[in-house]
């Protein structure tokens, strides 16, 4: 499994990655890291054409599962994505921001 530390990838969230949440919208309005775009795991297979093939892909959930299945998918299709170790849960435990009550952009 490509999987990538709490800390990495919040010093490539830094940098402006490429960051998609495949919880289901309920969840993203309850609590999301600023900027992910919202792909729920039933929708992401058809929704690969809006993601960059040049720029790695962070893959977020709640704690790390979906996004860890899907992550695999990415990677079978060719994608360079990276599951974030502990999901949204762990970004919100360890102090950094979190956007809640935001419509999803999908």
């Amino acid at each position: 499994m490509s999987e990538v530390s709490l800390e990495a990838f919040a010093a490539a969230h830094d940098d402006g990655a490429c960051v998609i949440d495949v919880r289901e919208p309920g969840e993203y309005v309850g609590g999301h890291v600023p900027g992910a775009v919202l792909m729920p795991m039933g929708q992401l297979p058809s929704r690969t054409s809006e993601l960059d093939r040049d720029r790695t892909v962070y893959v977020i959930c709640a704690s790390g599962n979906r996004s860890s299945a899907m992550t695999d998918y990415l990677v079978h299709a060719g994608f360079n994505a990276l599951s974030v170790a502990g999901g949204t849960s762990a970004w919100a435990t360890s102090g950094r921001p979190v956007v809640t009550g935001q419509r999803p952009t999908a």
